[in-house]
């Protein structure tokens, strides 16, 4: 058992009479409930605050896409990533009006942005990965550089005083990654069981969804004999570096009183990703929603993270964590703010 894990042993006794004892039948609230005694166990505290909380997303570009899995390609990452820096993206929508702090952090954009304005910081060292196809997606420094961006971004936001930390990401080309480093920190390697897991992703047609298929088995194959304990490897050989700052931003986190919000199948590669190489980490994780993505399933079981909302989602870039944010300002009203059976009988 980790530290983390120790920890939340410890307190999950006094979150349940917290609970038992507020103004109302044990258990009525339903999973406003277990959600409340999760953001109790994150922060290792009875009183969990969701405010201040702050969205970070990674944007790469992927060399596979050349391989033609996608329905679009890499240059509509760029695209996407300057509405964002705007706020004009689903992502930076949700955020300002849930009052969630934004940036937007190019780890490897093939195209530079124009500027560097508004929620956009330029931390590329890299301008996208290589193909992982044939070859590995990224060199070990690469990936030490990627790592160590996202750290850099959520201490930034812990000093800030975020209590909740979001992590999304954008990359044409990512859930061929995201699928590969799932099944391979998953072990799961089986041809058939594989091809299970690969979804559509931005809207592939079948017959990019043959040529998905067959690049993801030949990635897996390619690198066979790598396992979970070899996560640093799997990442620089079939990785993206945007999801790599997320686990680095994810690790990070972890070692703070904060509580990890994950979004959809990009960001939950990533955070089994954390938690290979930090083990432990998931105690600090939420899962936010059940993405369509058939891949997310498997990471999250080896997470043990029950998703909040199952909303049809697949968009990625945090908006389906950012969706659960409600819910979750709910939960901490609740167990902090509730009146207890003994305070009304005063």
């Amino acid at each position: 058992m980790s530290e983390i894990e120790g920890h939340a042993t410890d307190l999950a006794a006094d979150v349940q009479t917290r609970l038992n004892t507020l103004c109302k039948p044990p258990g009525s609230l339903g999973g406003l409930e277990d959600l409340a005694a999760q953001l109790c166990l994150t922060q290792r505290t009875l009183t969990p605050q969701t405010k201040p909380r702050h969205a970070a997303i990674f944007a790469a570009d992927h060399g596979v896409t050349a391989e033609g899995v996608s329905a679009w390609p890499s240059a509509v990452t760029g695209l996407v990533v300057r509405q964002m820096a705007n706020r004009k993206t689903a992502s930076g929508v949700f955020a300002d009006e849930l009052g969630c702090s934004y940036e937007v952090v190019d780890v490897g954009l093939i195209e530079p942005l124009p500027c560097y304005e508004g929620a956009a910081v330029n931390q590329a060292q890299q301008r996208g990965t290589a193909s992982l196809a044939a070859s590995p997606a990224m060199t070990l420094p690469q990936f030490q550089h990627a790592w160590q961006v996202g750290t850099q971004s959520a201490t930034g936001a812990m000093e800030a005083g975020a209590r909740l930390l979001i992590g999304g990401e954008m990359g044409i080309g990512n859930t061929t990654s995201a699928v590969c480093m799932i099944a391979l920190l998953a072990d799961v390697t089986d041809g058939a069981q594989v091809d299970q897991m690969v979804g559509p992703g931005a809207g592939a047609d079948d017959e990019q969804m043959i040529r998905k298929r067959a690049v993801i088995r030949q990635a897996i194959q390619r690198v066979q004999g790598l396992g979970p304990s070899h996560a640093e490897t799997i990442a620089c050989q079939v990785g993206g570096l945007e999801i790599v700052a997320l686990a680095g931003y994810y690790a990070a986190a972890s070692q703070s009183n904060c509580t990890v919000v994950v979004d959809g199948l990009i960001a939950t590669s990533a955070a089994l990703l954390a938690n290979a190489i930090r083990p432990g980490c998931r105690q600090r994780m939420i899962a936010a929603h059940r993405s369509t993505e058939p891949a997310q399933q498997i990471a999250l079981q080896h997470l043990q993270l029950k998703p909040m909302l199952d909303l049809q989602m697949r968009l990625g870039e945090a908006t389906g964590a950012l969706a659960a944010l409600p819910l979750m300002d709910l939960a901490s009203a609740m167990i902090c703010r509730m009146a207890t059976l003994d305070e009304l009988q005063a």
